[in-house]
C-alpha cells in the first residue's frame, strides 16, 4: 500500500502549522523545537488546540437538550483562535517534568514492593516462585486458551530471561557459587515493575491481603489492580509518552470511600477514573506508606499548580481528572 503523505522538511512542517492557524512568534526557535523534539511528538500536545465539531445532544419534544450523546466529535486540521506554538511547548515541558516526578516515586515503590513480595514468599520457600502450590490456581494450574501453559509457566520463562541477560555482579556471584535457581530474595533484584505486578496478581489471596493491609486495603485483589496500573504508568513515563490528558482504559479498582476517604470523588465519576490524576493519587498513597517522610507529594502539588495558563483554549488541570477542590484532598 502506498503511504499517502509525503516527506516534509522542518520548515515545511512549520509552514503547514502556520497555514492551519497556529501562531508562531519566533520562527527560529520553533524550528529548533521541531528539529530536537519532532513534529509527531509535539503534535500530541497541540492536538488539544485543534477545532472540533459541536457535541451531539438528545433533545426532548420541546427541543431542549437532555444529554450529550457518546459519539466521536470530528477533529479538524485548523487550530482554535489564539493557539500558539509556544503553548504546545509549555504543555510538553509540563508533561515532561510530570513524568520525571512520577518515575522518581515509582522507583521507590518498585524497590519496596520487590523486597516485600520476595520476603513474604521467601518465608514459605527460598524458591517459592517455582512452586505452583504456593500460588492461586488461576495462576499456577489453569492453562491459557491460546498459550496452552499456565501463567506461572509463562512468568518463569520471562523471569529466566531476565536472569540470563543480567550483567549484575550479584547474579554472576550467586550463579557461580550456588548455581541456579536463585533464591527469591536474590532473584527479585532483576525484576521490573511488570514482573513483580504479574507475580503479585498470581499470589494466594491470603498473601495478597497481608501485603495490601499495609497500604490500608483489606482486599489484595484491589491492590493487584493498583500495581498493574502503576506498571502502566511507569511504562508511559519510561517511554516518554504523553501523560497529562491520557485516557486510561485499563482502570484500577477502588475500595469503598469508607475504607479510603480520598477515593470518594472518583467512585461515581467515570471521567476522573479515566485520567492520570487517579494514578497520581494511588502513587501518593502507596509512597506515603513506603516513605512517609518523602517530599514527593508536595513536589507534585507544586508542579500541578505550575500548569501553563491555557484558559484561552479551554484547557486546565481538569484534563488530568483533577477536581476543583483537589488541593484540600491532596
Amino acid at each position: 500500500m502506498k503511504y499517502p503523505k509525503s516527506w516534509k522538511s522542518h520548515a515545511d512542517q512549520l509552514d503547514q502549522l502556520i497555514e492551519r492557524g497556529l501562531i508562531v512568534t519566533n520562527r527560529a526557535r520553533a524550528l529548533d523545537y521541531l528539529e530536537r523534539i519532532g513534529y509527531y511528538r509535539l503534535s500530541g500536545y497541540w492536538f488539544a488546540f485543534r477545532q472540533r465539531s459541536e457535541p451531539v445532544y438528545v433533545l426532548d419534544e420541546h427541543g431542549r437538550k437532555l444529554k450529550k450523546v457518546r459519539v466521536e466529535r470530528l477533529v479538524f486540521d485548523d487550530f482554535l483562535a489564539n493557539s500558539t506554538f509556544q503553548n504546545a511547548v509549555e504543555l510538553y515541558v509540563f508533561d515532561k517534568r510530570l513524568r520525571l516526578l512520577v518515575l522518581d516515586a515509582l522507583e521507590r515503590i518498585e524497590v519496596a514492593l520487590r523486597t516485600e513480595i520476595a520476603h513474604r514468599l521467601g518465608q514459605l520457600d527460598p524458591f517459592a516462585y517455582l512452586k505452583p502450590e504456593l500460588f492461586h490456581e488461576s495462576f499456577s494450574v489453569r492453562l491459557g486458551h491460546a498459550s496452552g501453559v499456565t501463567q506461572q509457566h509463562d512468568w518463569i520463562g520471562k523471569h529466566a530471561r531476565l536472569i540470563a541477560r543480567s550483567k549484575e555482579e550479584f547474579v554472576r556471584h550467586n550463579r557461580n557459587k550456588y548455581g541456579l535457581p536463585l533464591p527469591i530474595w536474590v532473584a527479585c533484584e532483576v525484576w521490573d515493575f511488570g514482573t513483580l505486578s504479574t507475580l503479585f496478581n498470581g499470589m494466594r489471596e491470603a498473601d495478597q491481603d497481608a501485603i495490601a493491609s499495609r497500604y490500608g486495603l483489606s482486599n489484595g485483589r484491589v491492590f493487584a489492580t493498583w500495581l498493574r496500573s502503576l506498571n502502566y504508568l511507569r511504562n508511559v513515563c519510561a517511554h516518554h509518552s504523553r501523560l497529562w490528558n491520557r485516557n486510561i482504559v485499563d482502570q484500577p479498582k477502588l475500595p469503598s470511600a469508607s475504607e479510603l476517604e480520598w477515593v470518594k470523588p472518583f467512585v461515581d465519576n467515570e471521567y476522573m477514573r479515566a485520567r492520570c490524576f487517579l494514578l497520581l493519587q494511588i502513587t501518593r498513597h502507596v509512597l506515603t506508606v513506603v516513605n512517609p517522610r518523602s517530599s514527593w507529594p508536595e513536589r507534585i502539588k507544586t508542579h500541578l499548580l505550575s500548569f501553563p495558563d491555557l484558559s484561552h483554549l479551554g484547557l486546565d488541570l481538569g484534563g488530568m481528572g483533577v477536581s476543583e477542590d483537589w488541593e484540600a484532598d491532596w
